[in-house]
């Protein structure tokens, strides 16, 4: 896991390496482990390296295989890289390094854009292919590893992260309409090609992007999810789903133990992380080191989960740590979590995240993580709410949706008002073909597009302030395709995750799974008072915020006379939304 950045230039001038000095300071948490630098004329690469497979300075990037004329930059981890490399090999390529990220470099030489659908892993890359000229970005299927970038006359930079390329200079730091309609209306969401600022964007999961040097580019789509069954999954009865998934959840985690340091696990103490470490167990690891985090209750709302994943740590023997935050230490965690933030993100699990990371990354390099599980298998309640439903994009934003476009249009400024593109993205996305049941559009949507920007985005961002790699073993594509296929009924069962649960019951306690759904709760952000009230009120009556107007006054009048009274329907506070959006731009200078 690391951090890359690079610059191309179409214009004749050299990339910069002061530019790329100054993204790859910024990526400088991402990877603590090393920094290397590559100019080549219009092409230059950063790259900052956390050290997990192949910790000897061979591995170290940007690698250059002069022989094939090939540099790369790798972040992520492809998990089937040995047999790659023995499959390299057997073409005859010859290798001087024990790692992964030259199996990348070989790959793109041996087969071209389609190597990526040869991977199984995380990934975002950048190859320089000397004798042409081009450069090659590319993004895994679902979007784990992130890749942004900015263009401008005759030239363009790319980066792991937003703020990297704010560091080099020279972004249009406007903000975008359409990406604050997104995230003020599509839960902070904010999809490809995006981003809350006109003059960065992101590339697209699942995307090889091939950039010629005059500067023309053109995109490959390599991946895409189908929910269609096959003729056997027809016939397939309940045991037959449960011991697929148990084989497909088996290899997911087996595939994410693939390093040269210790691995962890982000215990919650819910059914998926505790089934992780359950399958883990099972699979022989001892000593396994896991972690839970807790926080003050607030309002009456219990804080931490700490009796269930006591109940998991005891059961399989782990290596189990603790960590309870008080009040006065979650405030002065917010700045450092808000800038490690690529774009604004208002669950309140982000700063639970950032502190947990903190903490983790004392005792292991990389971590096992659930994330992914209520979208795959239909874990959160929108999801009952579309069976046999006649307008499932309708009942979905009603279930999702921070706010209709009238009320957007009653919270902000008119100058930002351009279009209801949240409930335009969600139309589009359940008239797709590929998925019939209204759930499984459902499904579909929030796997390729939430998914990507809310949950994943969270992990990423807070373990790789600390240094710290995060894998998320239910989102091994192919197990991902295997859940796509299982017929929704078995996925909703047992108030949902049903037929994960079926697996779980055959590997964890009871106790764990038939309790209450739980969140990652941080109850003192969701009801705001106190010293986070003050915070939100400072941030939104600041002088930068007025100058900017994204919000009405009579709106931030009415959220501060009664911040507890504004909740979404995902039950989260508008004020906090509001107050987190302007401490990100302030955050970054912006």
């Amino acid at each position: 896991m690391c951090g890359i950045c690079g610059e191309l230039t179409f214009d004749a001038a050299p990339a910069s390496a002061r530019s790329l000095q100054a993204m790859s300071d910024a990526l400088a948490p991402r990877g603590p482990d090393g920094a290397g630098m590559l100019v080549r004329g219009a092409v230059g690469f950063g790259h900052r390296r956390l050290k997990i497979i192949d910790l000897s300075e061979r591995a170290a990037q940007p690698m250059t295989d002069p022989a094939l004329g090939l540099s790369v930059a790798f972040n992520g981890c492809i998990y089937n890289y040995r047999a790659l490399r023995g499959e390299l090999e057997g073409l005859g390529y010859r290798f001087f390094s024990e790692g992964d990220t030259e199996v990348v470099l070989k790959a793109w030489h041996a087969w071209g854009e389609t190597c990526p659908e040869r991977f199984n892993g995380m990934f975002a890359f950048a190859v320089h292919e000397r004798d042409s000229g081009r450069v090659i970005l590319a993004r895994d299927r679902l979007g784990i590893k992130p890749l942004y970038y900015a263009e401008s006359p005759g030239r363009l930079r790319f980066a792991s992260t937003l703020p990297a390329l704010l560091a080099a200079g020279g972004v249009d730091t406007a903000i975008d309409p359409v990406a604050l309609n997104y995230y003020l209306s599509f839960h902070a969401v904010v999809p490809p090609p995006y981003t809350i600022l006109k003059g960065v964007r992101k590339l697209p999961p699942a995307t090889v992007r091939i950039i010629e040097p005059d500067g023309r580019m053109r995109d490959r789509t390599y991946w895409r999810l189908s929910f269609e069954p096959t003729a056997e999954d027809k016939l397939a009865s309940n045991e037959v789903w449960r011991d697929r998934l148990a084989a497909a959840l088996r290899t997911a985690v087996d595939r994410r133990m693939v390093a040269d340091v210790p691995v962890g696990v982000l215990l919650s103490g819910g059914v998926d992380s505790s089934l992780i470490v359950g399958l883990l167990t099972e699979a022989g690891q001892v000593g396994l080191n896991t972690f839970s985090i807790g926080f003050e209750s607030v309002n009456g709302e219990q804080g931490d989960e700490f009796r269930y994943s006591d109940v998991v740590a005891e059961r399989f023997e782990t290596e189990h740590h603790r960590i309870f935050v008080e009040s006065d230490r979650l405030i002065e965690a917010l700045p450092r979590t808000i800038a490690a933030m690529s774009e604004p993100m208002v669950s309140y699990d982000n700063v639970g995240f950032y502190l947990l990371s903190q903490e983790v990354a004392r005792h292991v390099k990389v971590v096992q993580s659930g994330q992914g599980a209520d979208e795959v298998f239909a874990g959160y309640d929108w999801y009952p709410k579309l069976v046999g439903s006649g307008d499932p994009a309708a009942d979905y934003a009603r279930a999702f949706m921070d706010r209709d476009h009238d009320r957007y249009r009653q919270h902000v400024s008119s100058e930002y008002v351009d279009g209801d593109h949240a409930r335009q993205l969600i139309e589009e996305e359940m008239a797709r073909p590929g998925a019939q049941d209204p759930v499984e559009r459902a499904l579909r949507l929030d796997t390729t597009v939430m998914l990507v920007d809310d949950p994943v985005k969270r992990v990423d961002n807070m373990t790789m302030a600390a240094g710290l790699e995060a894998r998320v073993p239910f989102l091994d594509h192919e197990l991902v395709e295997l859940a796509a296929r299982i017929p929704p009924h078995q996925k909703l069962r047992d108030g949902g995750k049903g037929i994960l649960k079926d697996v779980a019951r055959q590997v964890v306690p009871k106790e764990v799974i038939d309790r209450p759904k739980g969140y990652f709760p941080v109850p003192a952000l969701k009801y705001l008072e106190g010293p986070f009230l003050a915070l939100a009120r400072d941030a939104l009556g600041s002088r930068a915020a007025k100058e900017r107007g994204i919000f009405r006054k009579d709106y931030l009048d009415a959220l501060f006379d009664d911040p507890k009274g504004h909740i979404t329907p995902l039950r989260g506070s508008e004020l906090w939304q509001a107050a987190l959006l302007e401490m990100w731009l302030q955050t970054q200078g912006v």
